[in-house]
């Protein structure tokens, strides 16, 4: 894939790389409890992978830093996913998630070497949940389907339906791919996860949450099994320049809580919050942590809650 003018400039915004990438060690892992549309609770193991960055450049991605220079080199990822599983003092939990902060199916990322390594190692899993952008979701998605033991799900960033805020974002990624991508993997039978930003870039801060539950309506319409609303960070250079021109504004925690709370109508998909990091979104000092366990709450059971009172913002 060809580099643009977009693409070089969005690069050479980046801070350097705050750590040294070893292409043979995982970045790192997390067990966790998911819940599924049909109301299971499910124990995630999600490991996260170190290999070739996306070719894509989108303007608000920080993922690029986890990645290293060049392809993937062969061998590597199967070798980090033994070394994961080899530690695991017990039994399998029910998925694996392996995000690789690129897209699993694009072979400088994956080498197909690694594919069969990998498809073997995830045999004691009941369900295999991989990351890709839309356009790389085609005959390797089902080859791989085809190896697992389990069951495919795999993760596409939607990210915003805002018509000016998705056509910046340097996704090359327009509506009708993002649905036939959807329809490709109904149509053979494997889960779709979708990521949804919340403060997405030249989406108006006042119509922030608005657009956030659209996005996620228009990835339930499209089958969604799962939704994560993932809050925009900082931090990359390209957000930064934005965010002088008055194009983009951080989000903050009441945001995320008001687009996860009408977001819980959606009852025949799991729309979740993603909490990485969601201490550093802004918000009152003295209730941030009750409402973001809320949020973790409402992320696994489903169930709404009443909203946190804080006496000292005045928030509720």
């Amino acid at each position: 894939m060809s580099t643009t003018a977009v693409d070089r400039r969005i690069r050479s915004l980046r801070p350097p790389k705050a750590l040294a990438v070893d292409p043979h060690t995982a970045q790192g892992s997390l067990l966790e409890e998911e819940r599924r549309p049909d109301g299971r609770i499910e124990r995630a193991l999600t490991v996260f992978l170190t290999g070739a960055e996306c070719p894509f450049t989108c303007s608000f991605c920080d993922l690029w830093q986890w990645t290293i220079d060049g392809p993937t080199p062969p061998g590597a990822l199967t070798r980090q996913l033994e070394s994961v599983l080899h530690a695991l003092d017990e039994p399998p939990p029910d998925r694996l998630k392996l995000y690789n902060a690129s897209n699993f199916f694009d072979p400088r990322a994956v080498p197909r070497e690694d594919v069969v390594g990998i498809a073997t190692l995830a045999a004691p899993f009941a369900a295999v949940t991989v990351e890709s952008h839309a356009n790389t979701i085609g005959a390797r998605t089902l080859a791989f389907a085809e190896q697992i033991a389990g069951r495919l799900e795999v993760a596409v960033g939607l990210e915003t339906i805002h018509p000016v805020a998705a056509a910046q974002l340097n996704k090359h990624l327009d509506l009708t791919q993002f649905d036939a991508a959807a329809r490709f993997l109904s149509d053979n039978n494997i889960d779709l996860r979708v990521f949804v930003l919340l403060g997405a870039p030249h989406v108006p801060v006042e119509e922030s949450v608005e657009w956030t539950v659209r996005t996620v309506e228009y990835a339930v319409e499209r089958g969604a099994s799962v939704v994560s609303i993932i809050p925009v960070r900082g931090g990359n250079g390209e957000m930064e320049r934005l965010q002088k021109l008055g194009q983009f504004t951080p989000p903050v925690l009441s945001q995320l809580e008001d687009a996860l709370d009408r977001s819980m109508r959606f009852t025949s998909t799991v729309v979740t919050a993603d909490l990485w990091d969601a201490e550093r979104l802004a918000a009152c000092e003295h209730c941030a942590s009750d409402r973001i366990e809320r949020m973790r709450r409402l992320n696994v059971t489903g169930h709404a809650e009443s909203r946190i009172t804080c006496t000292r913002c005045g928030s509720a």
